[in-house]
């Protein structure tokens, strides 16, 4: 094979003719086209030199984008193809010419970028609602055959979601408890009010603290570990798999689950909150020398039981609200690897905010309530 060379002339008037030989194409092993264009950038700038293709042999898209760089994307009069070169110097030029932008002011982006965010989040709104009379319709089917509700699964959502976190809830309840005993306790000595740590640590603790901290750890562990596991699920096809095989998607992956985290949430509750007293317990006597004989005996006392209770619910409510987010935003993954992280990154935010929003609400409800 001939490789790519170059001729140059000059006319009677000065002005430089290059005619290109050979083969301009990958195919040439003898082909360095980095060195031929710094061999012709002289000729590149030169805007009167003119250029003869009709000797090349053979030109690829690599000759020819060699070429067209040094033209800067554009063919002049000066250049002389055949008319096959011609039809690719135009392709190439179409693929690599920039887009064109507008250059006035589009007063309405601002109303498409709104209008295109409620429409994103009606969406997930519908499907969400989609999901849970989906779930519900299931549950409904369980109470005429019980013996088809997937035990194995549960159980190991059980395992998963309650086991597995009582290490960091405990840990990081203990120290919570630890800061908040130990800032009280300040504050509280400076008015001699040593004795009111306990209902303030006890109250805040048991009926808002203790579940919002719990659910916050959850959505982080457990709410995406579940949105990841069905999403990779989705990505190897195995949901697909289960519908080809006339298995309930929803019962199998997703009620396990839902009911898994939600039975246990309570659970980790009541471990939660009472890791976090015993910080506060700690702090208080370490500061106030509140003895924790004294501490546990008055906490009854001094927090109404229906707090308990009320967390309890919270708790269940907490556990179902970030299951059922997870494995909305897991179903919802595309069968790649960024939407994957990006959907496991949404459905702990939403999580996060859901529990949040459920919690304010709560409260409002239950103002009344045990305080």
């Amino acid at each position: 094979m001939t490789a790519a060379s170059f001729h140059v002339t000059q006319d009677g008037q000065g002005r430089r003719h290059v005619q290109l030989l050979g083969q301009w194409s990958l195919r040439a092993p003898a082909n360095d086209f980095g060195k031929l264009k710094k061999s012709l950038h002289p000729f590149f700038v030169d805007t009167f030199t003119k250029w003869d293709l009709l000797e090349v042999e053979q030109l690829d898209a690599a000759g020819a984008s060699t070429l067209l760089s040094g033209w800067g994307n554009k063919l002049d009069s000066n250049v002389s193809l055949k008319p096959e070169h011609t039809e690719l110097f135009n392709t190439l030029m179409s693929l690599t010419r920039p887009p064109t932008r507008k250059t006035e002011l589009d007063w309405l982006s601002p109303f498409n970028t709104l209008g295109e965010g409620v429409l994103h989040l009606w969406q997930h709104f519908t499907k969400f609602i989609h999901l849970l009379i989906l779930l519900l319709l299931e549950i409904a089917y369980l109470f005429s055959r019980p013996q088809d509700f997937p035990w194995r699964e549960f159980s190991a959502n059980v395992y998963k979601s309650g086991v597995n976190a009582l290490p960091v809830t405990a840990l990081l309840g203990f120290m919570i408890g630890v800061v908040m005993g130990y800032l009280m306790s300040k504050q509280l000595h400076t008015f001699g009010a040593d004795v009111y740590i306990v209902n303030i640590l006890g109250l805040s603790i048991i009926r808002e603290l203790g579940p919002v901290l719990m659910a916050v750890l959850i959505a982080g562990r457990s709410g995406s570990a579940m949105t990841a596991q069905i999403g990779v699920m989705r990505v190897t096809d195995e949901i697909d798999a289960l519908t080809t095989m006339g298995i309930s998607r929803i019962l199998r992956v997703v009620l396990p689950k839902v009911l898994g985290l939600t039975f246990v949430a309570p659970l980790l509750v009541l471990w939660t909150s009472g890791w976090t007293l015993a910080g506060g317990a700690f702090a208080s006597n370490l500061e106030l020398g509140i003895s924790y004989h004294f501490f546990f005996n008055y906490l009854p006392l001094a927090v109404q039981p229906i707090n308990l209770t009320l967390s309890l619910i919270k708790g269940l409510m907490f556990g179902f609200v970030v299951a059922l987010v997870a494995c909305h935003f897991g179903l919802r993954i595309k069968p790649n690897t960024e939407s994957l992280s990006n959907s496991t990154t949404s459905s702990v935010v939403t999580a996060i905010s859901g529990v949040i929003l459920v919690n304010a609400g709560f409260a409002i409800l239950t103002r009344g309530i045990g305080v």
